[in-house]
């Protein structure tokens, strides 16, 4: 059974997610799985006010186990994903820079090295009509060592070990696309070569990048 902590926690999610931006009246759906449970939005709420009542729970075949309400019409898409990837949280938003890169771009290449925190290059998965298993299995074809895609013509999706995580990685996702945007129209966009990310990779790894980290004591090294 899923926790009314992770009820709460979810409706906070998607209140943050309103709060920037990214989830525009019913418009998304955020999931948590919780054991061979899942936590998942309820067809049409508005998500920026989401209640815990508003929350559903249903097993990993898709079944209603909790809640009164019908699960988002998306519901099969999280399930796939779940189903493929050892994640925690799924969040799906039509954001606004994201939703245009998805109609206009084949994917975003590597032009920023906080990109590599997605796993690199962004795909876009082909376009299939909203709730179909054809549009989650290509959504889940896309995000193979990625920790978010487009969706072509629709929106994003992006994943995280925890709900805290997939927030950050939409976030940052629709960040990308934004720069990336910007960049399109300044001129033809530079691209990080394979050695670069190597490099920022090895660099992160040596500096515990983006951890708080406490500074020397006097005397120490």
């Amino acid at each position: 059974m899923v926790t009314d902590l992770v009820r709460q926690q979810l409706a906070a999610a998607c209140h943050r997610l309103a709060a920037e931006g990214l989830l525009i009246g019913t418009a998304g759906n955020v999931s948590v799985r919780d054991g061979d449970r899942v936590a998942v939005t309820a067809t049409g709420a508005v998500l920026g006010e989401l209640t815990v009542d508003q929350v559903v729970e249903v097993d990993l075949d898709g079944n209603l186990v909790g809640g009164s309400l019908q699960p988002t019409s998306e519901v099969y898409l999280h399930l796939s994903i779940y189903g493929t990837y050892d994640v925690a949280a799924v969040v799906h938003t039509h954001a606004p820079v994201s939703t245009a890169a998805s109609i206009s771009l084949g994917e975003i290449p590597v032009v920023h090295y906080q990109q590599l925190l997605l796993g690199g290059a962004v795909r876009v998965a082909p376009y299939a009509t909203f709730g179909t298993p054809q549009l989650a299995t290509r959504v889940v074809a896309a995000l193979e060592g990625r920790a978010a895609a487009l969706m072509a013509n629709h929106g994003s999706v992006a994943i995280g070990a925890t709900l805290d995580k997939a927030v950050e990685n939409a976030l940052l996702l629709e960040w990308l696309c934004t720069v990336y945007r910007d960049a399109l129209a300044m001129g033809k966009p530079a691209t990080l070569s394979r050695k670069q990310q190597e490099d920022v990779i090895a660099a992160a790894i040596a500096r515990n990048y983006g951890t708080v980290q406490q500074a020397p004591q006097e005397g120490q090294a």
